[in-house]
């Protein structure tokens, strides 16, 4: 199924809600919804008012809630926390996997989180205070403890034994980690090995040892880089002493690469947290701060216009091409600046290659105001027959396009350094 079904299906599926939500046929809706995956009720959650959103979440079995919670974005989880008492937001925690609970837990009430802990055995209480432990943008945070261990001296045939009496697999387990009596990790025996080979045969002799694992601190972008290099489905964790801790999965990863994608795109605009159909409130507060830093902005530009007042009134010229040279060097830095943020999030610039690319964007600009300078002093002296003006908006464009390159190029840096998200304020400061 191709993405353009898959926006038709749940384009059909919004409006049946929709129609059946404002006829009060709840008893439709209820069917239709539950007989949804989790993450396809949060998707249906996220596009509709907030009023709706509501009612609809009133229909979603009590079975579901958890799973669905996992899957909504953080600002409409947060909401649909609120709208939960305690009891019911106990039972939607129960049975949820421990790095799904471990990803919302920080969003429940107090007396909620106390219960779930105490409801909970011990060893998967050590498990979840492990994966909070670490911060959510690294290996640590997106690792799951759930996974099956072997040893090096076994047999294959006593493995699968043993897998016969686990009864089922942890989802997206395409081996089985193996590690020595200190729970060092070694290696991993893939399900196709155990499969395959004489079940007479110790693991010691079949699994793969050049299998790397990742190191619990490694930063969510490394993990999703090697992942995507690599064609990981799953793999291993493991602290500064080498011992096992937990496993990435590839749903993990997927999640993590929707978010950053979801954050670059909203961050652009200023907008990174913004629900779509949120309170109007709340999408006021959010947008007001960034579109205040930009009148700010704007109130700078118009005070250095204002500067030359009296030259753009005897050349009215000027004020006909000032809007193109700006609007030119406008999306000259943006392009390098989407470009920067991009190669930022990749992991793709650094200290060693940043004077490289900032040359290289420096000729781009240089060369890109040659070009259009030459063809912008044409059109001026067709357009108002002086030879001056001509050549000065030439030199205004060439100024302003390797300044755009300058400012698209080093903002990010330079944001990214002062600690401050280069795809919020990027765009904004440009």
């Amino acid at each position: 199924m191709d993405s353009n079904d898959t926006n038709e299906d749940q384009q059909a599926r919004l409006r049946f809600l929709t129609r059946n939500l404002e006829r009060g046929t709840l008893v439709k809706v209820r069917k239709m919804l539950n007989a949804l995956h989790p993450a396809d009720i949060a998707q249906l959650l996220e596009s509709l008012p907030h009023k709706q959103r509501f009612l609809l979440w009133e229909l979603v079995d009590s079975s579901l809630e958890g799973d669905v919670l996992t899957y909504v974005n953080a600002d409409v989880r947060e909401r649909l926390i609120e709208k939960m008492d305690k009891n019911q937001l106990i039972a939607a925690m129960e049975g949820m996997e421990i790095d799904d609970l471990a990803d919302i837990i920080s969003d429940l009430p107090e007396a909620v989180i106390k219960e779930v802990l105490q409801s909970m055995d011990s060893q998967n209480r050590r498990r979840l205070e492990s994966l909070l432990s670490y911060p959510e943008d690294t290996a640590g945070g997106l690792m799951n403890p759930a996974m099956v261990s072997v040893r090096p001296d076994v047999t294959i045939e006593v493995v699968l034994r043993y897998l016969r009496f686990l009864g089922e697999l942890p989802e997206f387990t395409d081996g089985l980690m193996v590690v020595n009596r200190n729970d060092k990790y070694l290696g991993v025996l893939p399900l196709t090995t155990l499969l395959t080979h004489d079940s007479d045969l110790t693991v010691a002799e079949v699994f793969n040892a050049r299998v790397a694992a990742l190191h619990v601190g490694l930063s969510a972008a490394e993990v999703t880089k090697l992942f995507e290099n690599h064609d990981l489905v799953s793999a291993p964790v493991v602290d500064d002493q080498g011992k096992l801790l937990g496993r990435i999965t590839i749903d993990d990863v997927v999640d993590v690469i929707r978010n950053e994608a979801e954050h670059s795109i909203k961050s652009l605009a200023g907008v990174a947290q913004d629900d779509l159909f949120g309170p109007v409130g709340r999408s006021l507060r959010r947008r007001s701060t960034w579109l205040g830093i930009n009148l700010l902005t704007a109130l700078l530009a118009s005070f250095v216009i204002a500067l030359f007042e009296a030259t753009i009134q005897k050349i009215v010229a000027l004020a006909v091409l000032m809007p193109i040279v700006a609007s030119m060097g406008g999306i000259a830095g943006s392009q390098t600046l989407t470009l920067v943020i991009r190669g930022i999030a990749l992991g793709d610039i650094g200290g060693g290659n940043a004077r490289w690319l900032l040359l290289k964007e420096l000729a781009v600009g240089a060369l890109n105001g040659l070009i259009f300078a030459t063809v912008m002093g044409i059109i001026a002296f067709i357009w108002f027959q002086d030879y001056l003006l001509s050549v000065l908006i030439g030199i205004a464009l060439i100024a302003n396009l390797v300044c755009a390159a300058i400012a698209g190029a080093l903002l990010p840096l330079g944001l990214r350094r002062l600690g401050i998200d280069p795809a919020l304020a990027g765009s904004v400061i440009l």
